[in-house]
């Protein structure tokens, strides 16, 4: 069994920033690859970025150069820093490791 808690969502103004957390407990390998998603209602999931445990990175085109992903792998964290943000990322953001999924946090930005 494995537990994904995000963190760090909210209500932000166009232009302005968040940083998103996720705390993984349970039976996670260390080498597992994280990710976030987000999910916009009526539309598909949709990767955000990825993050090898050995801290190699790959993002959605259109979000390159906005969006941040890190990691603490001694605390089974994952990190999501979002920059400039715009009111289309509006969107329930999920951490995933493993095939197990987060509960999602709410990012609403506002124009």
């Amino acid at each position: 069994q494995v537990q994904l808690v995000e963190s760090g969502g909210g209500l932000v103004q166009a232009g302005g920033s968040l940083k998103l957390s996720c705390a993984a407990s349970g039976s996670i390998s260390s080498g597992a690859a994280m990710a976030w998603y987000r999910e916009v209602p009526g539309k598909q999931r949709k990767l955000v970025a990825t993050i090898t445990s050995r801290g190699y990175t790959d993002y959605n085109e259109s979000l390159k150069g906005r969006f941040t992903i890190s990691r603490d792998n001694a605390k089974n964290m994952v990190y999501l820093q979002m920059n400039n943000l715009k009111p289309e990322d509006t969107a329930v953001y999920y951490c995933y490791v493993a095939g197990w999924w987060g509960q999602g946090t709410q990012v609403t930005v506002s124009s």
